[in-house]
């Protein structure tokens, strides 16, 4: 009877100590992640959303950026505003740019709005900004004689800068549960936040 109760009550000792561990995770991470657990595993997050906030924090760090753009123009971009687009499935930042150039008689103020998709990358263990662009951009006055070149300058600066940024990075302990190893599968943009499904590997 030792002999059969045993495995069982290893199984169960296994389980319960998932359980524990998956509780120290979601306590660890307070307010800062929503766990959402599987309806198979009660212990299993299914899901994990952050918010606006928290990628908000994340773009802020970035910032602020000064970059040259083929020696003609001198782009300062600062004050990041994150959105999101659902129906697009897309993040935006909101930037004010300074720019300088020969071009142009004095700096000109202007902003961008930058438009990015997200991608989970795997060696990262990353949610990053993917192929950003420029929506609009520009300047008044007169930068707007050079609004091309600058928009071309904007989205040139993003996909050198942005592309590949990690928004959110996920510690090995939340993807790893009783053994079983998990990755991040749909991502999906909501009005408030950012869901990741968590999807067996």
């Amino acid at each position: 009877m030792t002999y059969a109760v045993a495995p069982r009550r290893r199984r169960l000792l296994g389980l319960a100590c998932a359980a524990i561990a998956c509780a120290s995770v979601a306590a660890g991470l307070g307010t800062s992640l929503t766990a959402c657990a599987s309806p198979t595993f009660p212990f299993i997050p299914d899901h994990y959303t952050f918010s606006r906030d928290q990628v908000q924090m994340a773009v802020a760090r970035k910032f602020p950026y000064r970059h040259t753009v083929s020696q003609l123009f001198q782009v300062a971009l600062t004050n990041p505003v994150v959105g999101f687009e659902p129906g697009a499935d897309r993040v935006t930042v909101h930037v004010d740019a300074h720019i300088e150039s020969p071009f142009l008689q004095q700096p000109v103020d202007g902003a961008f709005l930058l438009s990015s998709q997200l991608q989970y990358d795997a060696p990262s263990h990353s949610v990053v900004l993917r192929a950003p662009t420029v929506e609009r951009g520009g300047g008044d006055g007169q930068a707007r004689a050079y609004r091309q070149q600058i928009e071309a300058a904007g989205a040139l600066a993003a996909a050198q800068w942005l592309d590949g940024y990690p928004i959110y990075t996920f510690k090995p302990e939340q993807l790893q549960f009783a053994g079983v190893n998990f990755e991040p599968g749909t991502i999906t943009i909501l009005t408030n936040g950012i869901r990741v499904q968590i999807v067996e590997k």
